[in-house]
């Protein structure tokens, strides 16, 4: 059978997953109970759906005509580009997929500069046609930029096109949606211009592990693309570790993909993508060799992480109470599990006398999602506000920008413009088309920390921002500590509406009332710079007094809800957010705010 390794590559939300769901119902693929009912079959994480965006790569095989399209859906999102690193190594040529009206994208930049320095053939697809403001011809001549701007050969700057809309399951060469009639176009483009994978099945087995997870009954599961000789259940291997020690073993299974299923079978060829479990401690990025000649493949390099934040045992009052994993053993462990599937992300033990870790990523999402994943997993815990990874070289300061994307209707273009020069954002590009102000800027990534929340405030909910990362330059300096100070709970007990009512005039209350906190819990913004003690457990004095007008002057404004990213978006360097499996929590670090201001004045930490 012919075999066709695609990955669909594109930026978040021009509709990777979507255009993989056509192509698996029109394939006639079997997707199983659970799928067959429901859109965006691939985004089978409870995140993912409740998100909107994919996480994590996944595989699918589609049988078309006499070929195997193996296929992977990859991340859009630039924190998760670890992910698109790794397993482009399992393609042989990418379909690239570009809005009809937004064009090319910073994401689009990233994954198409990856593509081509693995040499894949790309087929771009323009996707979203049927969009009422799409404009073909400007997002071809954007596209064809980006391919020669990346250092393109005029052969692979010579790309094929189709025109798609994946939402209706339609695909053409023609840029025409009323002639469109199904998805094949895409499937015979797949067919006629990604190369077959060059694998010799009569040389020595090698392949590369690409991705690893874990099953109850098989044990760790190592996926990968067999890059030359023939892989067959129960054979005797080579597994060759990242420091080139060579232990033998012998699969207990050998899996390939048809559909959204990995199924066993007796042997895998060369070329095609495998599943292998018998190696009980294999990790990503290691290679599968033959035992009489085991030659090792080149390891995966993936880009380094710019963002760090400290984590640590929950030692609040309130520990315990909610979490099943609370101790300093249980949460080292998960987080060390995390890194043998997730090659962008790095953990530390903190050095005495600090206790915890310090767990870096390629941003604030990606941590988030970490974070968020922990929690619902039962793990209890503290985090710190998120720092930037800055690197020396020849003594100066190094820190990481990012290429900054915004889309705004045009009478707020002013006021981002303003918000984000005082954050040291030099603005590169703007036009304006049909009301909305196109603005492209490079900024410090320290300057994006806490600008989302603000940046919605801002443009009322109608912009849209995404952000990748770009180079390393000089810091800047000059960083302003945030302006607002924090209102914190000076007693432990449960909020009073007479007691909020009291403090809401002082800037914006987190919670509501009936809510438990202890004395150090950050419950609102202080409109003024400084933090001050609140009392919101103040209960309303009774007295047998009565006036026809009582209470009813007092007026309750709705608490802002402040859910993972936007605690994490406002914490200062002396507060910390607490995660348990319930709650969503800041405080200081140090509970008493008496005894904080005195170790301040000391210039104790």
């Amino acid at each position: 059978m012919n075999i066709r390794n695609v990955a669909i590559i594109a930026h978040v939300d021009h509709g990777k997953t979507t255009l993989v769901d056509a192509l698996l119902r029109q394939s006639l693929t079997k997707l199983g109970k659970e799928n067959s009912g429901r859109d965006l079959i691939m985004d089978s994480n409870e995140l993912e759906r409740e998100r909107g965006i994919t996480i994590f790569s996944k595989n699918a095989a589609i049988v078309w005509r006499d070929y195997k399209i193996n296929i992977i859906d990859t991340p859009g999102h630039a924190d998760f580009g670890g992910e698109v690193e790794r397993v482009l190594q399992m393609a042989n040529g990418c379909l690239l997929l570009v809005d009809a009206k937004e064009g090319p994208m910073p994401q689009t930049r990233f994954v198409l500069k990856k593509a081509l320095a693995l040499g894949h053939r790309v087929i771009v697809v323009i996707n979203k046609i049927d969009k009422p403001d799409a404009r073909v011809p400007y997002v071809l001549d954007k596209t064809l930029d980006l391919f020669l701007e990346l250092g393109a050969s005029d052969e692979i700057a010579d790309f094929p096109i189709i025109y798609a809309s994946a939402k209706q399951g339609k695909a053409s060469r023609e840029p025409e949606l009323a002639r469109m009639t199904d998805i094949t176009p895409i499937f015979e483009a797949i067919a006629e211009f990604v190369p077959p994978p060059e694998a010799d099945p009569e040389v020595p087995l090698q392949m590369l592990a690409t991705t690893v997870s874990g099953d109850n009954y098989k044990g760790r599961i190592a996926v990968g693309r067999i890059v030359s000789g023939v892989l067959r259940r129960g054979q005797d291997v080579a597994h060759i570790n990242r420091a080139g020690q060579v232990t033998k073993y012998r699969l207990t299974s050998a899996m390939t993909f048809l559909g959204l299923e990995r199924v066993d079978t007796e042997m895998v060829v060369a070329g095609d993508i495998a599943a292998i479990s018998g190696i009980a401690d294999i990790n990503i990025g290691e290679t599968i060799a033959d035992p009489a000649t085991p030659v090792a493949l080149p390891l995966l390099a993936i880009e380094e992480p710019t963002v760090k934040m400290n984590f640590s045992i929950n030692d609040s009052p309130f520990m315990g109470e909610d979490g099943q994993f609370t101790t300093s053993r249980q949460i080292r462990e998960r987080l060390y599990r995390e890194i043998e599937t997730d090659m962008a992300l790095r953990v530390e033990d903190v050095p005495p006398p600090g206790n915890g870790w310090v767990v870096s990523g390629r941003g604030e999402l990606h941590l988030a999602i970490l974070i968020e994943r922990m929690r619902r997993e039962g793990y209890e815990f503290q985090v710190s506000r998120p720092q930037v990874i800055n690197h020396e070289k020849d003594g100066q300061i190094l820190t990481p920008y990012e290429e900054v994307s915004i889309e705004v209707p045009e009478q707020y273009g002013g006021t981002v413009i303003q918000k984000l020069g005082s954050r040291r954002g030099e603005l590169q590009d703007m036009r304006t088309e049909n009301g909305i102000t196109l603005m492209e800027f490079s900024m410090p990534t320290r300057g994006l920390f806490g600008y989302r929340s603000e940046f919605l405030t801002d443009t009322r909910g109608l912009g849209i921002i995404h952000t990748c990362f770009d180079e390393y330059l000089p810091d800047p300096g000059g960083w302003r500590e945030r302006e607002q100070g924090s209102l914190v709970a000076h007693e432990t007990g449960v909020t009073r509406l007479c007691g909020l009512v009291n403090v809401q005039d002082r800037g914006t209350l987190f919670v509501g009332p009936g809510v438990r906190v202890y004395k150090g819990q950050v419950v609102g913004q202080n409109a003024r710079s400084q933090d001050i003690p609140v009392n919101v457990c103040k209960e309303k004095e009774l007295s047998n007094m009565r006036s026809k007008n009582d209470g009813s002057a007092e007026h309750f404004d709705t608490p802002r809800a402040m859910d993972l990213e936007d605690a994490l978006e406002y914490i200062g360097d002396d507060e910390l957010v607490e995660v348990t499996p319930k709650n969503v929590r800041i405080r200081k670090r140090i509970l008493d705010i008496n005894e904080d201001k005195r170790k301040k004045a000391l210039g104790l930490k």
